[in-house]
């Protein structure tokens, strides 16, 4: 679990951690839901690096109670974690809550791409990834300007904007 960078606690996270501490409360805060280490800490570091707070969980079912107990600002979802799939989680999710959620994914058919986006998610990126473009994605979806691009494999397939 990281905290602006500390590492705390378990490094591969199962259970609901403790809230972010109130250092940090002002910045907007994401929730990382990822598997892979590496993955994760690239985000981590590229988001920080923008003035984001982050929280890294591995497992879906820990993200859905962590949103319940301190709610994020905006969630980075994996489709395949080891618990639930992404997809499961997201329409788990969107029976609580609107939190814009922005897959991030290997899984890069255009069934997979629709159905994310069907099922309530605001962008989909899939890996490879520029860890600056995920960024400014996320910039973006947080600054209220809720711009949707659908990317695969580092090229744009659909824009638009509300």
């Amino acid at each position: 679990v990281r905290y602006a960078g500390q590492l705390t606690g378990a490094r591969a996270c199962g259970t609901v951690p403790a809230p972010c501490p109130s250092s940090l409360a002002a910045m907007p805060h994401i929730l990382i839901v990822e598997d892979e280490v590496a993955i994760a800490d690239t985000l981590i570091f590229a988001l920080q690096s923008e003035g984001f707070s982050t929280h890294w969980l591995t497992l879906a079912s820990a993200a859905l109670a962590y949103q319940q107990a301190t709610p994020a600002d905006l969630w980075i979802l994996d489709v395949g974690l080891p618990d639930l799939s992404g997809f499961e989680a997201c329409k788990q999710l969107r029976r609580f809550s609107e939190v814009p959620v922005l897959f991030l994914t290997a899984r890069n058919a255009e069934i997979d791409r629709v159905v994310g986006l069907e099922i309530g998610a605001d962008d989909y990126v899939t890996k490879p990834f520029s860890p600056r473009e995920v960024a400014a994605r996320v910039k973006a979806m947080n600054d209220g300007q809720r711009a949707l691009r659908v990317t695969v494999n580092n090229k744009h397939t659909l824009s638009c904007l509300d």
